[in-house]
């Protein structure tokens, strides 16, 4: 027998004077066939038995809320309407004799009240707050629609036991015309990925966020990020794959147009009388330089099919040099030399870029702060800033800021400093190490000096020297702000360093140049370079870079090398600077940089060939790299061989001299004091121990020499 078994309530027992209270004989025909039970005082008594846990649990309780008597009584009503229709079980679920039909004959009126208040007496005495009577609800209303509820299975009465602490809530008999307090939401027909997604979603936003189910959060937005990103890439691919077939079709459009139309409508090259009216009158018009470099441009792309006939090439090429001075600003002069760098597509993009401004980059000082706690300091201050990229740990470019982004108090504190992005590559390539003693021929205003100066980690020494004294006051400014310990400050021509002071492990030269490469920062570069510029500079950065490679120690264990670099990206100061360098000392070779990225330097140009080992190099552009034009290159200094280039240069002169003609002969013994002297003087100028003067040397002196011939 169950556990619930065991509390039911038993069959009832026939009403011994059920005749007596017919005073008709017959019961009405509006309670026939309804079945009424009385409950024995024994029975009562089995009945009013309850738990003494719940006893104590129901006195224990507290008045319950308005609200909550409401809903009791609710319950209550629910409860007793289906005990009164079916509280009993049918006989042969009992297993005993006898038919169900004698007892449960109908009694009228007040003892059926009696009846019902025995029954139910104590069993209402669970529900708090249940008052009043049963006759409040109406049980005659609903026979008609409880007739059919009698045939449905029988409904049985759950008292309870003793090893159940909680109460079950018994499930409310559902009537016809009464609808369910709580209607199921109806599902879809064909559920879908999207419902279950947008469900989960939507759960994952109303559940609070835990340290339970951060972890699954966010996987699932790093999931849903990666199918956006899928989603863009494919986006992407289609959109190009469009854009092809439109430019096919665009193409075949314009080919078919221009063999229908003919000569109609065709671009037309202004004749040179036509240039020099245009001249005269003002110029063209902004927009037919526009439409004229267009058409320029795509006729050289593909001369061939496109070129007119009668012109050559070069009257399109010096038609678009003069379009583009007059368009961007610059003079005749720098326009072609700079056009002449890229191919005709490129040098639009190149014009293009130097108008636009470059991104406002910072670095990082690491010997005062970390970038990543200076980047949280500056987002707190306003400033929308990411890390440039990875090929360097220092560097943050600032996109927007709503504070001076010169004088935050991290700027003042040397936290960080306003400095281009291409400014921290010759520093990267040149890879000062602790300990070293290095030299910044050019180093105002101090960007790449600190830098180093980082890197060594305040130890060694830094040699900051800048040959315009009013500079080294910036200099000397950055260098305390940043706290740079290990570095001295100096004032001199960088041609007259050897003398000064050699032996240096590492030298960086950020020669001095035209800066075509920072057109975008400074515009007047446009109409203030002409060929004489170029030249004198070009042979200002030949001597520099000689002078910087004799400062190199070429026996340092841990260094030994020299970082040239300019922001210009003209060949005359870079590839042929370089070059000229290579061919000067032998013992010299170029290395690689150590950047992961840039443009190989120029093998030839324009007829002029270079040392193959000049493609080591690299070359940085505003509208390839979005940073300032510029050039690195990085050598390597080795030991000089015991044959100096003097005695070489010596030797073949004279053998030289000999084959053209024998009849001319030199006096060797005359020459060696002239040639011991300018020896001395060499090793002098470049700081090296000079040996004392031989016998011979002595008592022949120079100036005695021509005297005894």
């Amino acid at each position: 027998m169950g556990r619930r078994a065991k509390n039911k309530q038993g069959d009832p027992t026939p009403l011994k004077d059920a005749q007596a209270h017919d005073s008709t004989g017959r019961p009405s025909a509006k309670k026939l066939g309804k079945r009424k039970a009385e409950v024995q005082d024994d029975e009562r008594e089995t009945l009013s038995k309850r738990p003494m846990k719940k006893m104590k649990e129901s006195e224990g309780k507290q008045a319950p809320k308005k609200n909550q008597v409401k809903d009791d009584k609710k319950r209550t009503k629910k409860f007793a309407i289906s005990s009164v229709k079916t509280k009993t079980k049918e006989p042969e679920d009992e297993g005993e004799a006898g038919g169900s039909s004698e007892g449960w004959e109908d009694v009228e009126g007040e003892d059926l009240t009696s009846h019902k208040k025995s029954l139910f007496h104590d069993s209402d005495e669970e529900f708090a707050g249940f008052d009043g009577d049963l006759n409040e609800y109406d049980i005659e209303g609903a026979e008609d629609e409880d007739d059919d509820m009698l045939r449905g299975p029988i409904q049985e009465l759950d008292l309870g036991s003793e090893d159940e602490d909680d109460e079950e809530e018994l499930p409310a008999v559902k009537t016809k015309g009464q609808k369910s307090k709580q209607h199921e939401r109806p599902s879809k027909i064909i559920p879908t990925g999207s419902d279950a997604s947008s469900d989960e979603e939507d759960e994952d936003e109303e559940a609070p966020v835990t340290m339970a189910n951060m972890e699954a959060r966010s996987r699932a937005l790093d999931a849903a990020a990666v199918r956006d990103a899928d989603l863009d890439a494919e986006e992407m691919r289609q959109a190009e794959l469009a854009g092809e077939e439109e430019d096919d079709f665009a193409d075949a459009d314009m080919d078919a147009d221009e063999e229908g139309e003919g000569d109609e409508g065709a671009f037309q090259l202004p004749t040179a009388e036509e240039r020099e009216q245009e001249k005269k009158t003002g110029g063209p018009q902004v927009q037919v330089v526009q439409r004229r470099m267009r058409e320029c441009v795509r006729i050289l792309n593909n001369f061939r099919r496109l070129g007119a006939k009668g012109r050559s090439r070069s009257e399109y090429v010096s038609q678009l040099i003069s379009d583009i001075a007059s368009y961007y600003g610059y003079n005749d002069f720098l326009a072609e030399k700079l056009f002449q760098l890229f191919p005709v597509s490129e040098a639009i993009e190149f014009f293009e870029a130097n108008e636009v401004a470059r991104p406002v980059t910072i670095r990082t000082n690491t010997l005062r702060t970390r970038r990543r706690d200076l980047a949280q300091a500056l987002i707190n201050r306003g400033v929308n800033l990411e890390p440039i990229g990875k090929w360097t740990n220092v560097g943050l470019q600032v996109f927007e800021s709503s504070v001076p982004i010169g004088a935050t108090p991290e700027y003042l504190a040397g936290h960080y400093m306003l400095q281009a992005a291409s400014s921290f590559l010759p520093v990267i390539a040149l890879g000062p190490q602790p300990g070293e003693r290095v030299l910044d021929m050019a180093s105002a205003p101090g960007g790449k000096t600190t830098h180093m100066a980082a890197l060594m980690q305040n130890t060694g020494m830094v040699f900051a020297n800048d040959a315009n004294k009013a500079r080294t006051k910036s200099l000397t400014a950055n260098v305390h702000r940043l706290g740079c310990k290990n570095v001295v400050v100096c004032s001199y021509d960088g041609r007259e360093f050897p003398k000064v002071m050699g032996g240096f492990d590492r030298v960086l030269l950020d020669a001095p140049c035209s800066g075509t490469g920072v057109i975008s920062k400074d515009a007047s570069v446009k109409t203030n370079k002409s060929d004489r510029d170029f030249t004198l500079l070009s042979h200002l950065q030949k001597q520099l870079i000689l002078c910087a490679i004799d400062s190199v120690q070429p026996e340092s264990k841990t260094g030994g090398y020299l970082v040239y670099s300019t922001c210009s990206v003209t060949v005359d100061e870079n590839e042929a600077v370089v070059d000229y360098a290579l061919r000067k000392r032998p013992n010299v070779k170029l290395v690689e940089t150590g950047l992961e990225f840039g443009v190989p330097g120029f093998k030839s140009y324009r007829g002029r060939n270079f040392d193959p080992r000049v493609s080591m190099t690299r070359r940085f552009y505003p509208h390839v790299h979005n940073m300032d034009g510029f050039y690195v290159a990085k050598f390597k200094v080795e030991k000089r061989a015991k044959k100096t280039k003097e005695e070489g240069d010596a030797m073949d002169v004279d053998a030289g001299v000999e084959g053209v003609a024998g009849k001319f002969a030199f006096n060797d013994d005359e020459d060696r004091p002239y040639i011991e002297e300018s020896k001395r003087k060499s090793l002098k100028a470049k700081g090296l121990r000079v040996p004392p003067r031989t016998k011979a040397s002595t008592t022949t002196s120079p100036a005695k020499a021509p005297a005894a011939a």
